[in-house]
């Protein structure tokens, strides 16, 4: 992801930075590959009923843009809450595409579509929900051509499905492509 932090009428300090850096790979680590371009902006402005600051978020997702504007006194909690109506912006874009997608589930040589929901890499473990929406858990031993740690939620994939000991689980998973 492509990242331009711009400061008007203020010093960029240090610590800013580095929130705007963590937030921005929070954000790499949730929407791998779907944030193309990330612009961050702080104004000091002149408005003294909103606060003292402005900050805003544009960031480029494949056919979208997504901007984020905040107002306040204190630059931190701004860059927090922003980056946060962000995530949940970006989060809602991709659960439109999977519903749109969900027609397109493949059923081809029983293997079936789903969207990886949760991830419990510490633990070897995640969830994926069907097109259905259904929850199939998975195992690491499960995945094929590819490890735990580059999978993230909202990843496209493909499965089998089998009857495990506490329900339906996935047999094997590979990234859909």
């Amino acid at each position: 992801m492509e990242l331009k932090i711009e400061a008007r009428n203020v010093e960029l300090r240090k610590g800013w930075q580095t929130k705007i850096e963590e937030e921005k790979e929070k954000l790499v680590r949730h929407y791998a590959n779907f944030v193309l371009h990330l612009r961050v902006t702080i104004e000091a402005t002149s408005h003294h009923k909103e606060g003292g600051y402005e900050i805003k978020l544009i960031a480029s997702v494949p056919n979208d843009t997504v901007v984020v504007t905040r107002k306040g006194e204190n630059v931190r909690p701004l860059l927090v809450d922003a980056f946060d109506v962000l995530s949940l912006q970006l989060k809602e874009i991709l659960r439109k595409k999977r519903k749109d997608q969900k027609g397109l589930e493949q059923e081809t040589n029983g293997d079936k579509y789903g969207i990886i929901h949760k991830l419990s890499p510490l633990e070897s473990y995640g969830f994926i929900t069907t097109s259905d929406q259904r929850e199939i858990y998975f195992h690491e031993n499960a995945l094929k051509n590819v490890n735990m740690d580059e999978l993230a939620e909202g990843d496209d994939v493909l499965y089998g499905e089998t009857i495990g000991d506490k329900g339906p689980q996935a047999s094997w998973v590979r990234v859909a492509k």
